[in-house]
């Protein structure tokens, strides 16, 4: 049986974590209204680290809205992602989006990240240095 919790372990915890997301972007899935990055790992676990500011919706309630069903959907895609620490970036306009709209969006995005992640040529792995 899958199991569709999310634990501490499949989460990005802490700055280290999505810095180097950022750092070593290996995917990129631009969706319009939200952006995901994502870093080829060496094992395969997946992470998940999101990002909804309060420019993107001033209210909590709106911001959580946004973040449970990100967190939903990724719990059903994790499987078809593994061994990637993803970043969900949230951007303006995502508010007016309803849940019916965004859902779909949600798993086209996680089915593009699942593709280019298969693909060798489109998904690049770089080795952690330290820039100064």
């Amino acid at each position: 049986m899958t199991d569709y919790c999310f634990p501490r372990q499949v989460r990005l915890l802490n700055a280290g974590d999505y810095q180097s997301v950022f750092n070593d972007t290996s995917a990129k899935v631009f969706a319009g209204e939200f952006l995901l990055l994502a870093y080829k790992r060496n094992d395969d676990q997946t992470r998940l680290g999101l990002i909804v500011s309060k420019k993107t919706d001033k209210t909590a309630v709106g911001r959580n809205r946004i973040k449970r069903l990100v967190r939903e959907s990724f719990r059903h895609h994790k499987l078809t992602t593994t061994g990637l620490d993803i970043v969900f970036l949230a951007r303006n306009g995502i508010k007016e989006i309803d849940n019916e709209s965004l859902r779909p969006r949600l798993d086209k995005a996680w089915s593009q990240l699942a593709k280019k992640a298969k693909n060798p040529s489109q998904m690049k792995k770089r080795s952690h240095s330290k820039q100064k």
